[in-house]
């Protein structure tokens, strides 16, 4: 299994970015898919995920603001991040998993770092 994040840069807050996660060798489908980031200093959290029946989770600090979708077909899994605040700096990485807790997910991207200035 691989997957492949990209889509991070530099953007001023308020500013938007979208992610993108191309995964490779799985039956893309049947997975959970989504994304957890990672700030200088703190620990992992999670950031959203979606579900094979396209059932979305967000973290509550990017609740209203960040999108997360799938495409099947091209075996891919995006974050649109809108409004995005100095705090949402991070690297993030995307991740898969048959279960649905997503809580230790089995297969991860290498991460794509998002830097927002104030």
């Amino acid at each position: 299994v691989q997957l492949q994040a990209s889509g991070g840069g530099f953007v001023q807050a308020g500013g938007s970015l979208r992610l993108s996660c191309a995964a490779s060798r799985l039956t893309f489908s049947r997975y959970v898919v989504g994304w957890f980031r990672r700030g200088q200093g703190k620990e992992r959290e999670f950031v959203a995920k979606m579900s094979w029946t396209g059932t979305t989770t967000y973290a509550d600090s990017v609740k209203g603001r960040f999108t997360i979708s799938r495409d099947n077909a091209k075996m891919t899994v995006y974050l649109q991040m809108n409004s995005l605040k100095p705090e949402d700096t991070a690297v993030y990485y995307c991740a898969a998993d048959l279960g649905s807790s997503f809580v230790t997910p089995a297969y991860w991207g290498q991460g794509t770092l998002v830097t927002v200035s104030s």
